[in-house]
């Protein structure tokens, strides 16, 4: 017995249109290909609101959009942006913003004929509003430690985690770590890393040069992604730019995304910045780089990141010189680990002198870390866990 493929109630930590997609968007847009209606809820705003222009920018698109309802963004696919009060550290403003969104959502479920939607949530401080609501079952997408991001509430999103085990079915995870610290809180916890598009990052290879390099020298050593320092170690990066003045580092990525005071990369003649590319164009660049760079600082919120370009700039053929990680120990094969300025250096080195990974290796690691074939095993796992609650609430036994 597989659980109805209907409708699918997302929360999400991102809004829909953020040039950087990342699971919210794609695992809406998987469950839509497979025949689900989705209803996709934008931030609640978990990072406290600051007066910097993103933000207030940020505030004032929401405001627009919640005055136009929910609204088809793809076929099966409808957005809608939360009536809520961006403070979740205060418990008085997240019971407000329980109420509100709890009536908001209400209505958009009936006018979209959804009456018990699978609840998918990727926000761990929703756990009232998940039970509240009618729902077929609730998943928690765990791909981040969400308490140790700046400018985020710790307490609340690990005592929203807690609430959220009571009444959740399942979780899934993105790293070890991650399924570590979910284990002793959900009744059961899968481990999948992120994955990528395989053919669409195959395309790398024969994309046309973007304009914009076009006037930068050789080598290029790419990182694609949120250009902040609690994510990027700007100070290494710095030394070896100095280092290694005729290698040439090409950034793609908001400056500041989820910490707007965040610091700058180095201000130097062989460092780049492009700024953020929509998702359709990461191929072109990518296509025409000499490596894939990931200077990662250690820090408890990488400690539990799974990088999401990791599987994509391998799908593109680019090497990976990249921080040793946690969640990448079992990958180790496929990419350059390396700490420190003189391990970054000597891996570059040997990158830029022809050494390359396993070709086949790589490529039978994107097959299996794929969007379709990742998400063919967790709705193998969705069958198994929700058909139980099905045959229960049915009057069936489960254990017949």
């Amino acid at each position: 017995m597989q659980i109805p493929r209907h409708d699918l109630l997302l929360f999400s930590t991102a809004d829909w249109d953020n040039p950087f997609w990342t699971n919210k968007q794609h695992m809406a847009i998987q469950f839509a290909k497979r025949g689900y209606r989705v209803l996709y809820v934008e931030s609640l705003g978990l990072r406290r609101p600051t007066l910097h222009r993103r933000d207030l920018r940020r505030m004032g698109r929401r405001l627009l959009r919640l005055l136009a309802g929910a609204r088809e963004v793809r076929p099966g696919i409808w957005r809608v942006s939360p009536l809520a009060i961006p403070f979740q550290a205060s418990a008085r403003a997240r019971a407000c913003n329980m109420v509100l969104l709890r009536a908001q959502l209400r209505l958009c479920l009936s006018r979209l004929g959804m009456k018990r939607p699978l609840i998918w949530t990727y926000n761990p401080a929703i756990a009232p509003l998940c039970a509240a609501l009618p729902n077929r079952g609730i998943v928690y997408h765990c791909v981040d430690d969400l308490s140790a991001a700046p400018g985020i509430d710790g307490p609340t999103i690990r005592a929203g985690e807690r609430a959220l085990g009571r009444v959740a079915q399942l979780c899934f995870t993105t790293s070890p770590r991650l399924r570590e610290s979910m284990a002793p809180l959900f009744p059961r916890v899968e481990y999948e890393p992120n994955v990528c598009d395989q053919a669409f990052f195959a395309t790398a290879g024969i994309t046309a040069e973007p304009a914009e390099l076009a006037a930068i020298p050789r080598p290029r050593l790419l990182f694609v992604g949120a250009l902040s320092e609690y994510k990027v170690d700007f100070a290494l990066m710095e030394r070896l730019a100095r280092r290694y003045p005729d290698r040439h580092w090409v950034l793609v990525g908001p400056i500041g995304e989820g910490q707007p005071f965040s610091r700058h990369p180095p201000n130097l003649p062989n460092v780049h910045i492009l700024g953020p590319r929509v998702y359709g164009r990461l191929p072109y660049f990518m296509g025409h780089c000499d490596m894939a760079v990931l200077p990662i600082p250690h820090n408890d919120y990488t400690g539990a990141m799974f990088p999401m370009k990791f599987f994509e700039f391998l799908a593109a053929g680019l090497p990976v010189v990249g921080t040793r990680l946690p969640a990448l120990e079992n990958f180790t094969d496929l990419y350059f680990p390396c700490d420190g300025d003189d391990e970054f250096a000597h891996a570059m080195d040997g990158v830029l002198g022809g050494q390359r990974r396993d070709a086949a290796a790589i490529d039978a690691a994107c097959r299996r870390h794929s969007w379709d074939a990742r998400f063919a095993r967790m709705e193998r796992i969705l069958d198994e866990v929700f058909s139980g609650v099905l045959r229960e609430e049915s009057g069936v036994c489960a254990c017949a």
